[in-house]
């Protein structure tokens, strides 16, 4: 037979049975192909899915999984609501903190001003203080120097009229001068 197809040139593919026939017609019960049973097996799944309440089950749990997503999504916004509450908090007080430091520094800067000029002034003082006692230490010595002189000068003087006195003078000149002072106290 190969012989015969392969002279005209057609090849024919034929599938073999068992029993030795082939079959082209699919099997029907009663007239129903094998679709039809399929069909009817699945509207039979279905009504039992419907009986045992299958799609209520399937819509409980998703509406219990909305109500959780819900609830995760009013969750996440109580969480961005406080997340932004605390980022305005903290931006107040960044602010804040800033206007502290530039008041703190400013303040800080007034205080060193016038600690400076206290110390300005306070200098000033001390040398003002300092000068009074060097020119009160110069006077002193010099009226100590001017009394040691004139102390120096009057012994000077002293002696030098002993001197004088000693040698001009002798016990006749002192009884007339004695004489004389006792006369002068008599008047008075």
């Amino acid at each position: 037979m190969a012989n015969a197809e392969a002279a005209h040139g057609e090849l024919t593919a034929g599938v073999e049975q068992p029993h030795g026939e082939a079959h082209g017609e699919e099997p029907t019960v009663a007239g129903l192909g094998a679709g039809w049973f399929v069909a009817l097996a699945m509207f039979v799944f279905l009504l039992i899915l419907v009986w045992k309440k299958v799609p209520g089950l399937i819509v409980g749990g998703l509406d219990k999984q909305i109500i959780a997503i819900r609830k995760q999504l009013d969750e996440a916004k109580a969480l961005r609501a406080e997340a932004e509450a605390l980022r305005a908090e903290y931006s107040a007080k960044i602010a804040n903190a800033e206007k502290d430091a530039a008041s703190m520094l400013e303040h800080a800067r007034h205080e060193a001003a016038a600690i400076v000029a206290k110390a300005e002034a306070d200098t000033r003082d001390v040398i003002a203080r300092r000068e009074k006692m060097a020119a009160d230490k110069i006077a002193a010595a010099e009226r100590a120097a001017v009394e040691d002189l004139r102390a120096k000068a009057a012994s000077a003087a002293a002696a030098a009229a002993g001197q004088l006195i000693a040698g001009h003078h002798g016990a006749d000149a002192d009884k007339a001068l004695v004489n004389s002072a006792i006369a002068g106290l008599a008047t008075h």
